[in-house]
């Protein structure tokens, strides 16, 4: 028997110790507060996102009883997307829910010191500050399957096809929402510009000109831009794709991250956006198991706030992933812990030791619905993959096997830029057990 096969059975013997010990009382849940935003000007992104989340814990309710007899409490507290809005909601849910789920990198930055205070782990799933990654200062920020500088760098492989060298001389646009979202790739596009010899503008784009982007596509051909990388966020994406096709600029030169084409907005293009691609670390799979079984138990049972056709949606499945992790992460630390009902710590330690190979995936019905990747003590990110999608005037097509960013160019910047944060919130707790090899606390 092979030490993976052993693993694996050891591993379903103790989950069935813990599911038959004894019942669970009618009270015993983990309650889950998710920082939703089904108001607000990106309500439709925040809606299909929350939607996911909320399917995927009911499923698991209704198939399995929740996580080894401990059912999933899955709440929402509106934030409209609004900053101040979102730490409210932290400061209401932080003692009952086991982990922060802030869906904003500006809400993640003014919550990451207050949930390291707490002592209360925080997920941006494929969100947040890249530097979040690491672990030795974050100790309870987590931004996994990758973050947005594994994005960026994915990005560029692609427009230059697979050689950076190929941008030489070249001039690349980076057109970016006036936000700290849309700011985040800049540092790292700096460092390849200079690396490689080519040029780099920054175009934002103010909450106000979303729907109207003239100035900034006038600015994009007056400079000679030869490519374009699109960082935008709700209706800005139909409106900047929009402008592209009125000033003739090629759609197969422009590229945007995995916020900057979903499918309502592509859908309002149409053929207008076709050859537009994105990078996306999920890969929408309707037919995959884990699908079915939320149709099954969810949507039939009249559960669920969704219409059959949007479960093939690239954000709803990239909310049911996202609440993977979480279910994943409560059940590694049940194991480990010898618990059922896990405190924050512990779910830290989870996250901390997330580990989604192929095995797991196909356990789990998601078999091709996100890239291998495993987080630790040091990386709080998990250096996922992603691939390249294409809109071909219906729908998103897969134009690549798994990409990975380049770590080589990343992890400097990441160690500089979380250091730098360190400082400017003094006195900031390190993750002293992770520079210790220790990060796991001492199970009761």
């Amino acid at each position: 028997m092979t030490t993976h096969n052993t693993k694996h059975i050891f591993g379903i013997a103790l989950l069935l110790a813990l599911a038959l010990s004894g019942p669970a009382c009618a009270e015993e849940a983990i309650d889950i507060t998710n920082l939703a935003f089904r108001t607000g000007p990106y309500a439709e992104t925040g809606a299909a996102l929350a939607n996911g989340q909320r399917d995927y814990f009911q499923m698991l309710n209704e198939r399995d009883g929740g996580v080894n007899g401990i059912r999933l409490s899955y709440s929402e507290c509106e934030t409209g997307f609004n900053t101040d809005k979102g730490v409210e909601c932290y400061d209401k849910a932080k003692a009952a829910s086991i982990v922060t789920q802030p869906w904003s990198p500006a809400t993640t930055l003014a919550i990451l010191p207050k949930a390291a205070a707490d002592k209360r782990p925080l997920l941006a799933a494929g969100h947040g500050i890249s530097a979040m990654a690491d672990g030795t200062v974050f100790g309870w920020g987590f931004n996994p399957p990758i973050s947005y500088w594994d994005g960026a760098s994915i990005l560029l492989k692609d427009i230059a096809d697979g050689d950076l060298d190929k941008l030489r001389g070249k001039k690349v646009a980076l057109l970016h929402l006036d936000a700290p979202y849309g700011e985040e790739p800049i540092a790292l596009l700096k460092e390849y510009a200079d690396t490689f010899g080519f040029s780099l503008v920054a175009v934002p784009v103010g909450a106000k000109e979303m729907q109207s982007q003239s100035p900034q596509w006038r600015q994009i051909k007056e400079q000679g831009a030869d490519f374009v990388l699109l960082w935008g966020w709700g209706t800005m994406n139909a409106g900047a794709l929009a402008e592209a096709a009125k000033v003739g600029f090629p759609m197969d030169r422009i590229a945007g991250i995995w916020w900057s084409g979903n499918d309502e907005d592509l859908k309002a293009a149409g053929d207008a956006a076709k050859g537009y691609r994105i990078v996306s670390w999920n890969m929408p799979s309707r037919e995959a198991e884990a699908m079915r079984d939320i149709e099954r138990y969810v949507l039939k049972s009249g559960k669920s706030q969704v219409a059959p056709e949007e479960l093939g949606g690239l954000l709803y499945q990239r909310g049911v992933l996202a609440s993977m992790f979480v279910a994943e992460v409560i059940k590694a630390a049940q194991l480990h812990f010898d618990v059922r009902l896990i405190n924050g710590e512990q779910m830290r330690w989870g996250l901390e030791n997330l580990s989604i190979d192929e095995a797991a995936l196909a356990s789990l019905g998601m078999e091709g619905m996100i890239a291998p990747f495993a987080t630790s003590c040091r990386d709080h990110s998990g250096r996922g993959g992603a691939w390249m999608l294409q809109w071909d005037g219906a729908r998103l097509v897969k134009t690549s096997d798994i990409l990975k960013a380049d770590q080589e160019m990343i992890a400097p910047l990441v160690e500089a830029e979380a250091k730098k944060f360190a400082e400017a919130h003094a006195p900031w707790a390190m993750n002293e057990g992770c520079a210790a090899g220790q990060s796991a606390p001492t199970a009761p």
